[in-house]
């Protein structure tokens, strides 16, 4: 398991948070086997065995997409044995997940959105002018969160209105930056060099000068979204991802150059925010259309 965490970590460079994720479910699994089975080595898992723990997980009524993750692991880690020629076969071929319910993503409408970032009041301090910049870039460029902590100061250039973003696998990607967001940005810079001396390493601090963190970062959002949307959902800094996305496809932006912006790997994960778009227009037409 060591093994298999090191080869995620350094070779396919997921993030620490992925990483975290797949060892969490990796010990559940060797516990189940530890527990039911009295068998110490998930490697030697056979397909019943296996079998058993999704049956079990689905007897926990769990959501589907957890369940889903948590299979998704073990076949990474199996075609991980695999190659590694510590197992002869792969006992996940006939493993099948449980089917998921086609879910659209939660987003914040645009019009509550920009008037909280319009006409808030986030203060002239250090705090305000930094959780300022944390809403306008989550949302000015549909950025992740992991993303979001990963810029450093040197990724800004105000000059070109660009900000370079180290994505998934490591990949980076030159995203540019509104007027506003560029505003802010120099606002938030010139208050943190007189707080905490010359702008240089992360370009987001915590209060006490440290780099940025992802629960720091989930508290600031759920603060200020909270006062727009009751939904859990839409206080969620992915949700500020989703409303960069549909925000722009609902104004005519092609789906190709959304999928740039987000940094997808491919044009279907972009697709879901076609969906969203055509609900939308549904809505306005049942509204507005005299025989609807």
């Amino acid at each position: 398991m060591d093994a298999f965490l090191d080869f995620l970590r350094f070779e396919r460079r997921y993030s620490p948070h992925t990483v975290t994720s797949y060892q969490t479910d990796l010990g559940q699994f060797a516990a189940y086997l530890k527990s039911a089975y009295e068998l110490a080595d998930p490697a030697q898992a056979t397909h019943p065995l296996i079998r058993g723990w999704v049956v079990a997980l689905m007897q926990q009524n769990l959501d589907p997409r957890t369940v889903n993750r948590k299979v998704a692991c073990l076949r990474s880690y199996f075609k991980f044995l695999l190659r590694a020629g510590a197992i002869a076969a792969n006992p996940m071929l006939r493993i099948k997940a449980p089917k998921m319910a086609k879910k659209l993503p939660e987003f914040v409408p645009e019009e509550a959105l920009n008037g909280l970032l319009n006409s808030f009041e986030f203060g002239e301090d250090f705090a305000g002018q930094r959780d300022q910049l944390v809403l306008e870039m989550l949302y000015g460029t549909g950025i992740r969160l992991s993303e979001l902590i990963g810029i450093h100061a040197d990724d800004v250039s105000l000059g070109a209105s660009t900000v370079r973003v180290t994505g998934k696998g490591n990949k980076q990607r030159l995203v540019p930056l509104n007027p506003t967001l560029k505003l802010v940005i120099e606002r938030y810079q010139a208050r943190r060099a007189h707080e905490f001396g010359p702008v240089a390493g992360p370009l987001l601090l915590t209060d006490k000068g440290e780099a940025m963190y992802d629960k720091f970062v989930y508290r600031t959002v759920k603060h200020y979204l909270s006062q727009i949307t009751t939904s859990g959902a839409q206080q969620h800094p992915h949700a500020l991802r989703h409303a960069f996305a549909t925000h722009l496809l609902g104004k005519g932006a092609d789906l190709n150059s959304i999928k740039e912006l987000l940094g997808h790997a491919s044009l279907a994960a972009t697709q879901v925010y076609t969906h969203l778009s055509v609900d939308r227009l549904k809505s306005v037409f049942e509204q507005a259309h005299p025989r609807a």
